[in-house]
C-alpha cells in the first residue's frame, strides 16, 4: 500500500514538473493594409503554471519568441512574439507553454546596452568601453550624471534604429541613424570610429540640446516645459534584452513636478518612463506610469524644432517634421544631417498643441489615472532603406498612425 501511494505521488509529482498548456492564438488583421512584425503581446499570470519555456508554431514551423519579467521577480509575465498578417486575413498560431527548461535561443534583433565610463582601460579601442551595468541609480543631488555612463545613458536599438535616454534631468532621447539594416551599437556605442564609418557605420544624426529631442517627458509649468527635477532619486535599467523586443525603464522618485492648479497640494509624485523597441520597426513605444492619481499635474512632450524645419500636423494627435542641422557642437567633425521625426499621441492626453517655437514642436498633457501610452518614431537620410524627403515622410506618417489606431486583434483559446 505504502509503495502503491509513492508511486502515485512519484506520478503526480513527474506531472507537475512536466506541466505545459497548449493555447490557439488568432491575430487578425482589422484593415486593408498586410501588416509585418505586429506585436502579439500574451499576459502569463492566468494560466495558473510558472512558465519556463515555450515555443510558437505556425503551421507547423517554429518562430521566434520571447519571455520577459516585467516586475523583475525571476517569473515571466509575458511572451511576445512578432506576427505577418495578410490584408483584413488572419494567422492562427500554436503556444506551447512549459514549466520546465529555458527560453528557447533566437537570433538578437534588437539590443540595449548600459555601460559605465571607463577611459583608462588602455587595452580598449578609444571609443569602446566594456564595464556593463543593468540598473543604475544616482541620488537627486547628484552633482553630474550625464557623464557617468559611456553614452550618457541608456540605448538600445533594432535593425532600423538606435536611441540613446540621456541620464540626466532632462532624461532626452538622442538618435542614432544608420545606413544598412543591422544592429551596430554593440560596436560603435553611439561613437563610431573612422574604420567603422568606412564600413558603412552609423551614427549621432541629432542635435538635441535642452529640447524633447524625440519625444522626451517632461512637466508644464503653465507656459513652458520643465525638466524632470528635483528628484529624489533617477534610475536607468534595461528590463529585457531580446531577442524580439528590449525593454528599458527611467525612473523618477520623489519628482515635484508642477501641478495644473496654484491650489492643489505640493505632493511628489514617482514616474516610470518605459521604451519598448520591437525589432523591425522604426518606432518606439512610451509608457509612463505613476504610483498615485496624477489628474492635478499637467505634463509635456513633443519633438524638436530641427533648424529649418518642415513641420506636419494633423491636429488629432500626430506631429512631425523633416529637417537637416549638425548633430554636435563640434562641426569640424560632424556633418550635416537630415531626420524625419514624428510622435503620436491619444486625443484623449492632449490639453493643448503649442505653437512651433524656435526649441520644440509641443504637446500639453494630462493623465487620466495613473497612466498613459503614446510613440515616437523617427527616420535618418542616411537610411538605404527609409525615406528621402518631407513629403514621402509625412505620407508615410499618415499610414503608420491608421495602423496604430488600428492593431491587430489577439484573440487567445485554451486547447
Amino acid at each position: 500500500m505504502n509503495r502503491l501511494i509513492s508511486l502515485i505521488a512519484l506520478a503526480l509529482s513527474c506531472q507537475m514538473v512536466m506541466s505545459q498548456k497548449v493555447l490557439e492564438v488568432t491575430v487578425k488583421n482589422p484593415i486593408s493594409v498586410q501588416r509585418q512584425s505586429q506585436p502579439v503581446v500574451i499576459p502569463l499570470q492566468q494560466y495558473g503554471m510558472e512558465v519556463c519555456s515555450a515555443l510558437v508554431t505556425l503551421n507547423g514551423q517554429e518562430i521566434p519568441c520571447q519571455l520577459d519579467d516585467l516586475n523583475q521577480d525571476e517569473t515571466f509575465d509575458e511572451l511576445c512574439f512578432l506576427a505577418d498578417v495578410d490584408k483584413k486575413q488572419a494567422q492562427t498560431y500554436t503556444v506551447t507553454l512549459f514549466s520546465e527548461g529555458t527560453p528557447r535561443p533566437y537570433p538578437a534583433r534588437v539590443y540595449a546596452e548600459m555601460v559605465l565610463a571607463n577611459t583608462k582601460n588602455k587595452k580598449l579601442k578609444k571609443n569602446q568601453q566594456n564595464n556593463y551595468i543593468e540598473s543604475l541609480t544616482a541620488r537627486g543631488d547628484a552633482a553630474y550624471t550625464y557623464n557617468v555612463q559611456h553614452h550618457h545613458g541608456v540605448d538600445f536599438e533594432s535593425e532600423l534604429n538606435g536611441i540613446r535616454i540621456y541620464f540626466d534631468a532632462r532624461q532626452t532621447l538622442d538618435l542614432y541613424g544608420k545606413y544598412h539594416k543591422q544592429l551596430e551599437l554593440k560596436e560603435t556605442q553611439f561613437y563610431t570610429d573612422d574604420e567603422q564609418k568606412a564600413k558603412g557605420y552609423g551614427d549621432d544624426v541629432l542635435w538635441v540640446g535642452q529640447t524633447f529631442g524625440l519625444g522626451a517627458f517632461r512637466g508644464w509649468d503653465g507656459k513652458q516645459p520643465t525638466l524632470v527635477e528635483p528628484v529624489r532619486t533617477r534610475t536607468q535599467r534595461i528590463i529585457s534584452y531580446g531577442p524580439l523586443r528590449t525593454i528599458v525603464e527611467v525612473i523618477d522618485r520623489g519628482w515635484k513636478a508642477p501641478m495644473a492648479s496654484e491650489t492643489s497640494s505640493d505632493n511628489a509624485i514617482n514616474m516610470t518612463l518605459r521604451y519598448t523597441q520591437y525589432a523591425n520597426h522604426h518606432d518606439t513605444d512610451v509608457d509612463v506610469l505613476f504610483n498615485k492619481n496624477v489628474n492635478n499635474y499637467r505634463f509635456s512632450t513633443g519633438i524638436i524644432n530641427v533648424k529649418g524645419s518642415q513641420e506636419f500636423s494633423d491636429k488629432r494627435g500626430l506631429r512631425a517634421c523633416w529637417g537637416t542641422d549638425y548633430p554636435s557642437t563640434d562641426t569640424l567633425k560632424w556633418s550635416r544631417e537630415t531626420v524625419g521625426l514624428a510622435i503620436y499621441v491619444p486625443s484623449k492626453n492632449i490639453v493643448s498643441e503649442e505653437p512651433a517655437n524656435k526649441d520644440n514642436y509641443t504637446y500639453v498633457l494630462k493623465v487620466d489615472g495613473r497612466a498613459m501610452s503614446y510613440k515616437v518614431n523617427y527616420c535618418s537620410d542616411k537610411e538605404t532603406f527609409g525615406y528621402h524627403s518631407a513629403k514621402d515622410w509625412f505620407s508615410y506618417l499618415k499610414a503608420w498612425k491608421r495602423e496604430v489606431e488600428n492593431p491587430v486583434v489577439v484573440t487567445v483559446k485554451e486547447k
